[in-house]
């Protein structure tokens, strides 16, 4: 989904995404995305295995280079961690300990709470294929883990820092109905706007013989507008239905708009609705 916009004010705060030596530096760039495309900014690496800075994570970010530009590196989970006040240590696996374990939800508010409190918050990814040791989960405060399908529970690093980074955002929404943008108000059509495409269709559908056999025309119709009058149609969808019948009305599969066969039949068209007129005129001063 294409959505960046420089001209919108950049969210750049939140909890330290810490990934404890992780291995390409394309995950690292996907990860960096997805904490951009939810205002999370802060990026700690743990001895990332093919050191740093990595050209290829900066190309896989698509232009979140402000978590790649303030990257920090350090040896140990330990010094990672160490001005942090409360961590979070995601993992998918079940484990012996005493650690209170929570749902994303859950995790996101309380980080939420502790971060507008003023503490210095973060969460900890382990490495791509095995996750995290059981020495690194001890060093967190609490575990989170996601509702994932028991049978395949493995995410890839941008995945589980994604969800989480998710998790962040909705934490800091007004309410959980709350989007960006909402569509364009449109006016309403009239009663009399939906009766002339009631009558539009029906002049149409009449001169191609639809209505048949003829003593059904009444059930037709009826069944006809009350299919028309179920959307709640606004005026521009009106215009755009009656565009639409007034194109099949003029042109065919032969002739469509804009080729010169059109033109002459559009022609004929015109010619034929004059003398047509001429003849009612006539009829009315003979009378």
């Amino acid at each position: 989904m294409a959505g960046t916009n420089s001209e919108k004010p950049l969210l750049a705060e939140g909890p330290a995404i810490i990934l404890v030596h992780p291995q390409l530096g394309e995950n690292i760039g996907m990860v960096a995305r997805a904490m951009a495309n939810f205002g999370l900014a802060e990026l700690r690496l743990v001895s990332p295995r093919d050191g740093w800075p990595s050209e290829k994570a900066r190309a896989a970010a698509s232009r979140a280079d402000h978590v790649i530009d303030g990257v920090k590196v350090f040896e140990t989970t330990r010094e990672a961690v160490a001005d942090l006040e409360f961590v979070y240590a995601t993992t998918a696996r079940d484990r012996d300990g005493f650690k209170e374990v929570r749902a994303p939800g859950v995790a996101a508010e309380t980080l939420r709470a502790r971060f507008r409190a003023g503490q210095p918050v973060g969460i900890l990814f382990g490495r791509e294929r095995t996750g995290l040791t059981n020495d690194e989960i001890a060093l967190a405060d609490e575990i989170v883990t996601f509702p994932v399908n028991p049978a395949f529970a493995s995410l890839n690093l941008a995945q589980a820092v994604l969800l989480m980074s998710y998790e962040w955002m909705k934490s800091g929404l007004e309410s959980l109905e709350s989007v960006p943008f909402q569509a364009p108000e449109q006016p309403p059509a009239t009663k009399t706007h939906l009766h002339g495409l009631f009558d539009h269709i029906e002049e149409a559908l009449d001169a191609r013989g639809y209505f048949r056999p003829p003593e059904k025309k009444p059930k037709l119709v009826e069944n006809l507008r009350a299919v028309l009058t179920r959307p709640g149609f606004s005026l521009t969808e009106i215009q755009v239905i009656r565009g639409v019948i007034s194109s099949l009305d003029r042109f065919t599969r032969e002739a469509p708009r804009g080729s010169s066969r059109a033109a002459g039949l559009v022609s004929r068209k015109a010619v034929r609705a004059e003398a047509h007129e001429a003849a009612s005129g006539a009829e009315d001063a003979d009378g």
